[in-house]
Formats: structure tokens, C-alpha cells, sequence
């Protein structure tokens, strides 16, 4: 491929915290026709519309996909949620191997296929995993999990074929979303003005023992210029790369910091299940949507069972990301900055209300 080449990119999970940010920056780097794939409906721009299509129905996706002919790049970020780790597989491998079967024969001139994974194939969402954990430790669990289900399709149907594959694997990904279950941003966002609002203090929420933990975030923009440069960059090709900010945190120390943020007191942990304590809120949002002008309904943003599962992790949770700066991939993020810059968004979009209301 020449600099010149056309460049089609298809995002699967278009309207994610991922994908979202991945559209915005395959624009602003104005080489990039990008096609986005939802149920919803998305809002076109200048080089970008959207496709409607169900991955999980292998019969009429190829039609619903037909006139896609000139895509290069799929960017797979799609995700479907189930009651337990098991039950992920079958949907999320399916919806995957749906889509590739049905784009090599469409596109012929696909290029590359970029999987979007997490730290779960280090088997972080069950326990104390190997510290920091690196590409090659991944798998090293008795399966099921779906993101190596994943991968491991992507390996065998790529062999003798043109086209290559990535397999990026961030940490918690923090960016503007909405309707999504995984928002760490918008969990700490969200509860944070409730609180306000009742007069309380922020308070940890989680178990006393995830208070100390070594941890790392992975900023939504910068995992978006880190997923293009992989699909572009040669020596990236049929690897996988861990993608974080590069610093670590403590709760104990991020904490009372997100509290002045929004300008509050900070109270230390006490265990509160955010999916039960937070359950009847939504008529208080509504009162608090009235008040300050909100335009996000409650079950829009709420993501309080992620919450659950991030604030439990009393074991230390980070990746090493050299890797991908010994191949050319330098960028970093500050974690504490990230928060607050998302935040600053939220307030813009009304989501959350103006941090001096």
C-alpha cells in the first residue's frame, strides 16, 4: 500500500467509548473514509456514515454489507454482553467470525484486521494475574475466554492470506460514552454528583483491600492512535501489543483528588454495591436533569455493575506497554489529567452537572 492508496476503514462497535474515539481520530487524520457499523443509527459526517447490521446474524450480514466493497481496514471493537465469563464467547467469537468471513468476500482488497481485546487474557477479571503482565503471557488459563477465543480464530483464518491482524489490549479504558457497559469515567462521574446532590462526601466505594492496589488507565484518544498505528505500521503485523497511559495510581492517592475535582470531601472505602446502592436513583436524576439541565437519562448513565467490578480489585491490575514503544508507538498519558479532561467533557455535554452548580 502507497502513501497514496485509498484508506476504508469499517469500526464494528461504532458507538462505544472505543469506537467513538476511534472514528473521531481516524478523521482528524483526514486520509480516512470510515464506515461505521451499528444497530443504532449514527449521525454522518464528511467521509463517514454508518451501516446498520446485526453481527450475530450470519445469513443477512453479507447482504447487509454488500456495497462495502472497498474497505482496507476493519476495526473490531464490538462487544456483547452475558450473564457470566463463559456465556461471552459464543456471541463475541460469533459476531467476530461473522464479520470477517462475510468482509473477505466482499472487500477484496482488505488489508488488516484490528481486535480490540483487554486485560482479561491475562485472566485479570479473576484474580491476582502475573504483574506487570506482558503480550507473551497471554492465554496461560484454563478457557473459556472469549478474547483469546477471539484471537485464536483471527491466527488460523489469517494464515496464507494477504491480510494481516493486531490484537490490542488496553487497560480501563476511560473516554466519553454513553449507554455503555463498561465506563469507569461515568460511573466515578455520575456518583460523584449524586453525592453532591445528597450532601455526602465522595466515598470509595470498593473493598477496603482495592484501596492500595497498583493500577493503570488507558486513555480512550490516546488507544485510538494506538490502534491506527498498529494496523498501519508493517512490523506491527500479527502481534499483539498492551496499550496504557504509562503511569500507575494508587485509590488512596487518586481518589481525594477526583473529590476536590468536583469539589467534595473524600471519605475512604466502605464496601457499597453500586448496582444495589445506586438502583433507586433515578428518580433523583430525573429531579437533577430538571435542575441543572441534563440531557442523559439514568439508564444512559449507568455502568454501576463495572463499577462493582473495578472497585473489588484489592490485587495490583497494570500491564507492561514497552512493546509497543520499542516499535515506535511513544505516547503516553497522566492519568489524573485524563480524568479531570473527561470530566471538563461530561460538564460540556451535560452530562453530569457543572462541577459549581
Amino acid at each position: 500500500m502507497t502513501n497514496n492508496s485509498p484508506k476504508v476503514a469499517l469500526v464494528a462497535g461504532a458507538h462505544g467509548v472505543i469506537g467513538r474515539n476511534l472514528i473521531d481520530h481516524l478523521l482528524a487524520a483526514g486520509d480516512w473514509e470510515v464506515i461505521g457499523i451499528s444497530r443504532r443509527a449514527g449521525e454522518a459526517r464528511k467521509r463517514l456514515r454508518y451501516v446498520s447490521a446485526d453481527l450475530l446474524d450470519p445469513c443477512a450480514l453479507p447482504h447487509q454489507l454488500s456495497e462495502l466493497t472497498t474497505v482496507t481496514h476493519i476495526f473490531y471493537a464490538a462487544y456483547q454482553d452475558a450473564p457470566d465469563w463463559a456465556g461471552l464467547v459464543a456471541p463475541n467469537l460469533g459476531m467476530l467470525r461473522n464479520l470477517v468471513e462475510a468482509m473477505e468476500k466482499i472487500a477484496p482488497g482488505l488489508q488488516h484486521v484490528s481486535l480490540m481485546q483487554g486485560y482479561k487474557v491475562y485472566g485479570a477479571h479473576l484474580g491476582p494475574f502475573k504483574t506487570p503482565a506482558r503480550e507473551e503471557d497471554a492465554g496461560r488459563f484454563m478457557p473459556p475466554e472469549f478474547n483469546m477465543a477471539q484471537q485464536q480464530y483471527l491466527e488460523a483464518q489469517q494464515r496464507g492470506k494477504s491480510w494481516t491482524w493486531s490484537a490490542i489490549r488496553p487497560s480501563v479504558v476511560v473516554g466519553f460514552g454513553t449507554g455503555n457497559p463498561m465506563n469507569l469515567a461515568m460511573v466515578i462521574a455520575v456518583y460523584a454528583a449524586i453525592s453532591k446532590e445528597l450532601g455526602l462526601p465522595l466515598r470509595f466505594p470498593g473493598k477496603a483491600g482495592a484501596w492500595t492496589p497498583i493500577l493503570e488507565m488507558t486513555d480512550a484518544g490516546l488507544l485510538a492512535r494506538a490502534t491506527i498505528w498498529a494496523a498501519t505500521e508493517p512490523a506491527c503485523a500479527n502481534q499483539a501489543f498492551n496499550i496504557n497511559n504509562g503511569d500507575l495510581f494508587r485509590w488512596e492517592e487518586m481518589w481525594p483528588a477526583i473529590a476536590d475535582y468536583f469539589g467534595m470531601e473524600s471519605a475512604g472505602p466502605l464496601p457499597l454495591p453500586l448496582d444495589t446502592v445506586m438502583a433507586d436513583k433515578a428518580p433523583l436524576w430525573n429531579d437533577m436533569q430538571r435542575k441543572y439541565g441534563l440531557l442523559f437519562d439514568y439508564a444512559e448513565v449507568s455502568s454501576w455493575k463495572f463499577g462493582d467490578f473495578v472497585f473489588s480489585w484489592d490485587y495490583d491490575f497494570f500491564a507492561d506497554g514497552s512493546k509497543a514503544r520499542r516499535l515506535g508507538f511513544t505516547e503516553f498519558a497522566d492519568t489524573k489529567e485524563m480524568f479531570f479532561r473527561v470530566f471538563d467533557d461530561f460538564r460540556k455535554r451535560r452530562v453530569i452537572p457543572d462541577v459549581k452548580a
